[in-house]
């Protein structure tokens, strides 16, 4: 896809803040740092539309990000940060929560984790979350530039034995780096943004 308009519009800490414009969303789920603002940044061919960070933790809020006045984009707070403090990391909880289970525009999240690791028990029970709640989701693999292409299978292999997931469940492997991936992943935004109409 060709992205020719692509804005961040807001970020939100309730549903009263959430865009009344009746978009679908995608909303991009992972650890800190797992590499979500560089992912969207790749989708739309922008260097920083989302704002990369060196410091883990660092997006507390729901951020939307309009694109082509089509979908938006949901940056949620990256999960599994140890200096973020319980009380923090309670109000996060609440917050997507809230979000993953009320807003009726989402049609899909997608679960970013690092290829390079095993997922971690914060990832597996974000997958169990949104299954749970039969939202639709993508695995998503970033970072696969830093493996060594013949070690994907390996890597790939221990992710669904992590997650429990079969063998036609896909798990998309993505490199904001080289751009691998990315016709996949539009692929997948069209086809969830498409399916049928928003439900109530």
């Amino acid at each position: 896809m060709n992205i020719h308009y692509a804005n961040f519009i807001i970020s939100a800490v309730s549903p009263k803040q959430y865009p009344s414009t009746q978009y679908p969303e995608i909303a991009l789920a992972g650890r800190s740092n797992v590499g979500k603002s560089s992912f969207i940044n790749k989708l739309i061919n922008r260097k920083n539309l989302a704002r990369t960070s060196s410091k883990p933790g660092k997006t507390q809020t729901l951020n939307f990000y309009d694109i082509e006045h089509l979908f938006y984009f949901v940056d949620v707070p990256g999960y599994g940060y140890a200096k973020v403090s319980k009380t923090e990391r309670a109000k996060w909880g609440k917050m997507l929560e809230d979000y993953f289970t009320q807003r009726h525009t989402l049609k899909k999240v997608f679960l970013l984790m690092d290829f390079r690791h095993d997922p971690t028990t914060e990832d597996v029970q974000m997958k169990e979350f949104v299954e749970y709640y039969n939202i639709p989701y993508q695995i998503i693999a970033t970072k696969i530039d830093k493996i060594p292409r013949s070690k994907w299978n390996k890597h790939e292999s221990a992710f669904r034995k992590k997650l429990n997931l079969s063998s036609t469940q896909p798990i998309l492997l993505f490199s904001a780096e080289t751009g691998e991936g990315k016709d996949a992943a539009w692929d997948s935004i069209q086809k969830a943004i498409q399916d049928g109409e928003i439900s109530e």
